[in-house]
Formats: structure tokens, sequence, C-alpha cells
């Protein structure tokens, strides 16, 4: 992902979680006879949350974690500043090891590197919304000029300057959920982890935060992990995304290599109703020059990060297939056929 740093922020090894009195015998019966979530649960009375989560997220990568409702996406983001413990495994942030951080220590952890925003925003109704967002730092003892002056900040990078005096009831929906996005924020965190932010708003309004969020995040190179159930949001705002069933992670990739190339069935239905014409690049279904043997002079030319829509429209014209360049150089070509199959996905 060419537009995110390689600075590892956030790392997960080996994350499990299993609830119930008899998790560590449950833990070992699934790495010994592969036992279901259904099973674990009828044997052992325990529910596995998280099964053997491992990934990374870059300094301001998007990482969507995606999943139905018990998939085990919120036990698993909650790990990241330890509201819930681990039965086994690691979480590392910045290449510090979040388990053994003494309770000074991770209280500053999270009151300064992570910020979280959920989809109820619980503002406080009787406080301004200068004074909700401000809230984090007053805690921390910062004078009032001060967390004013970092509160109108943030009020201004989610556009609501003018309103740092209404009440969270003068307000629509979708503006205070961005008062809840400017309050984490305000304390300039490493981190967001954003748990279903979006999910009760109105279409429109919830398309036009998540396209606010996004350019935010790239503005302030925030690193993020934010959980939906909604796979049409995670492939709008996410780098990459990691889909989860029954507390496991199915696959993690790009968007376009989820749609592209899903892992199993289960994830091929989740991207059945997926439009490909603006996620699928050249790059990824364009065959070899040599696989056509015919003329290709006058042949209309796209660079390799072209999508479908714009590969349709130069296909509509010609019979032949059209030139894919990078850099100037012809790399591969896209027959009429070979569109067809990219607009149908990961059809097998």
């Amino acid at each position: 992902m060419s537009d995110v740093a390689s600075e590892v922020v956030v790392k997960l090894s080996n994350v499990w979680k299993i609830f119930g009195d008899r998790a560590d015998e449950a833990m070992a019966a699934v790495k010994a006879k592969g036992l279901t979530k259904p099973e674990v649960l009828e044997e052992f009375a325990c529910v596995v949350g998280v099964q053997d989560a491992t990934f990374e997220v870059a300094r301001g990568e998007i990482f969507c974690i995606m999943g139905l409702s018990g998939s085990g996406k919120s036990t698993l983001v909650r790990h990241v500043n330890r509201l819930i413990e681990p039965t086994s495994g690691a979480i590392e942030i910045l290449g510090r090891d979040v388990g053994s951080m003494s309770t000074t220590a991770l209280r500053q952890v999270r009151a300064q590197q992570i910020g979280m925003v959920f989809q109820h925003m619980a503002l406080m109704p009787h406080r301004s919304v200068r004074d909700n967002v401000a809230y984090p730092l007053e805690i921390r003892g910062i004078p009032k000029s001060k967390r004013w002056a970092v509160s109108d900040h943030a009020l201004d990078l989610v556009d609501l300057v003018g309103y740092e005096d209404r009440l969270p009831k003068e307000l629509s929906g979708g503006m205070q959920q961005r008062v809840g996005i400017a309050r984490a924020l305000a304390s300039d965190p490493e981190i967001l982890l954003m748990d279903e932010p979006f999910s009760a708003l109105d279409p429109l309004i919830r398309m036009q935060l998540q396209d606010q969020f996004k350019a935010l995040v790239a503005q302030l190179q925030k690193t993020t992990l934010f959980i939906t159930h909604d796979l049409d949001e995670a492939i709008r705002i996410g780098h990459r995304i990691a889909i989860m069933k029954d507390g496991v992670i199915v696959q993690i990739g790009t968007p376009e290599q989820i749609v592209m190339n899903p892992a199993d069935d289960y994830v091929r239905e989740f991207v059945q109703g997926i439009s490909k014409l603006k996620l699928v690049k050249a790059h990824s279904i364009m065959e070899p020059l040599e696989s056509f043997s015919g003329d290709l002079n006058g042949a209309p030319r796209a660079d390799e990060g072209a999508d479908l829509d714009q590969l349709i429209d130069l296909s509509v014209g010609t019979d032949v297939p059209v030139v894919i360049t990078d850099k100037g150089v012809d790399v591969g070509v896209v027959s009429k056929p070979v569109l067809l199959r990219g607009i149908q996905g990961g059809k097998e």
C-alpha cells in the first residue's frame, strides 16, 4: 500500500480469547482436536471470542475488521487497549508489550495514545460541544485555555466551527458523531479504535462521514482499527480488511484482493453484491501481451491502475483489447471476455 508508511504501530500475535472457567482446557482442545465454537460451548461451557488472531497495522492505515454479530470483531479490538485480557498471545503498540504494562503505564497509553469512538457517543448532555471535546484533557489537568484551544482545533478538523457552544441535543446524529471523533482526536492519539461509529446513521449521512473520516485519517496519519458489520463500508474506507467468523480471521487483504479472490464460500457470499467497477484495477485482470496474436496498432491504452469502469469506456468502441501500460511501457492486454470476467469478480 503505497500511501501508508511501513512502520508497524499495532501488532497482534496469536491472540486467543476464550471466556469461561475452563478457558485453558478449551483452548488446548481447540488446538488438539479442531473443535468448533459450538463444540467448545457444549463440552467446556466456554465461549470462543477470538481464535489465534495475528496481524499488523501500519502507521496511517485504516484496518477494517468486518464480521456479523458474534464474530468476535469487537472483542478483538478491545485487546488493543487491554479492556479485555487475552487468554493467550501478545499485543504490541509501537513495539511495547501492552500485556506487561503497569496500571499507570496502561492508563497513560489509553489517555494519550489511543482514542476510541463508539456507535453511541455518550456525549454529556449538560456540557457544550466544546466542553465535551475538551473533557479528556480536563481529566488530565490541562489548563482551561489550552484545552479549549485544542478542542476548537479538533472541531475545525471535523467541520463543526460555529457549534462550539451548542448542547449535544441541538445537533443532528451525524454532527454528534463528529463531536465524538473530535473528542477522540483532542488528545492527538497515535491510534483510533472505531467500533461501528456510523452504523446508526442514515445512508447518505453515513457515506458523507465515511468520506470525511478517510480524508481526515490521511491528513493526520492516524492508525485506525475500524469495526464494522458492513462490507460496503469496509471497502469504502479500508486500506485492508480482516473478515471474521466465529472468532476466526478468515481472510485479510485489500478490498480488491478480497473481492477478486475470496478465501472461501463465506467470504464469497459477502462479496457477491459488491460492485467491482471502481474497485478492480487493470493490473489484477490483464493478460500477457503475448496472449493476443493480432495487430494492436491503434488499440486504446490505459494505465495499470485504471478501474473496470474506465476500461469499459475504452472497450465499447473497439474489437481489439485495451493495452495496459506501466510508466509508459506496454505490460499487458485486457480483452472483452477478460473484462466481463473481471466485472463478475470472484465467481468461479
